[in-house]
């Protein structure tokens, strides 16, 4: 059998996906030994037990100054940050997307202004935001918001205006006017198109996320990376940015769980 006609079960799926993954651990593995053989006091690649001890002062030890758990506080605000802006930035473009998907002299007027947003690097636009916004959690989360909108924006729009044009003479059929069509027809259509766009924004919000925090903030997971990372930190830097990855894997999951119970259609189930 051809490999391009193989299927491949889920626990079978679980598994091969996890083998690369635990390649690249003993890989590290094998370096950071190598090294410390070498060098017994190199940071720059840690051994797991140099982690552990980098970390469990962060995890559970309340901080002198603030009394809060370090990583715990830096994951709430983070996140904080980080669901408002996708939030702000799903609705606007369910809205805006619907919009230009369905009326053709909209998508004339504001598509290519969207589009010349879109194609603007974010984080050029991060000292304006800051001087604009000041430094508090305004411009943080406006950076998420103009960073992912317009490019969600466009995939809505896109998608909405590929729509079979019977299903659009159909409803005009039937007495539906534009916003009847927008509401009835194109929207129930969208939501699966727009969790899957979310899903592909996930990681530029990331980057965004820990752009602004980076730069310009006293909590927060980038705001840790980057302060550490003076003092050669590795051993905080890596379980940070592993525990990144796990979020971002973790929200990416659950909404493919959602588009997948909430609109089975969209993913070929019969019923």
């Amino acid at each position: 059998m051809r490999w391009v006609n193989r299927q491949i079960r889920r626990s079978d799926a679980v598994l091969l996906g996890a083998v690369p993954i635990l390649l690249l651990m003993l890989v590290y593995l094998f370096l950071a030994v190598s090294r410390h053989a070498a060098n017994p006091f190199d940071k720059i690649l840690p051994l797991p037990q140099g982690m552990v001890a980098g970390m469990v002062p962060l995890l559970f030890q309340p901080d002198q100054l603030s009394g809060q758990y370090v990583f715990w506080a830096d994951t709430l605000a983070s996140l904080e940050r980080l669901g408002l802006g996708l939030g702000i930035a799903t609705l606007t473009s369910l809205v805006i997307g619907l919009v230009l998907g369905v009326l053709p002299p909209v998508r004339a007027t504001i598509g290519p202004l969207v589009t010349g947003i879109a194609v603007i690097p974010p984080i050029a636009l991060l000292p304006i935001l800051f001087i604009a916004l000041g430094l508090g959690e305004t411009a943080k989360v406006a950076l998420i918001v103009i960073g992912i909108t317009p490019v969600m924006v466009r995939d809505i729009a896109a998608y909405v205006g590929s729509l079979p044009r019977e299903q659009i003479i159909k409803a005009q059929t039937l007495g539906a006017g534009s916003w009847q069509i927008m509401l009835r027809v194109a929207l129930p259509q969208a939501l699966p198109r727009l969790i899957y766009a979310l899903r592909l924004a996930l990681g530029p919000a990331w980057v965004f996320l820990i752009s602004a925090e980076a730069i310009a903030s006293d909590i927060g997971l980038g705001y840790r990376i980057f302060l550490v990372r003076r003092y050669l930190s590795m051993d905080v830097i890596i379980p940070y940015v592993a525990w990144i990855a796990l979020l971002a894997i973790v929200m990416d999951v659950a909404l493919a769980q959602l588009s997948r119970r909430a609109f089975p259609w969209a993913h070929g189930a019969s019923h």
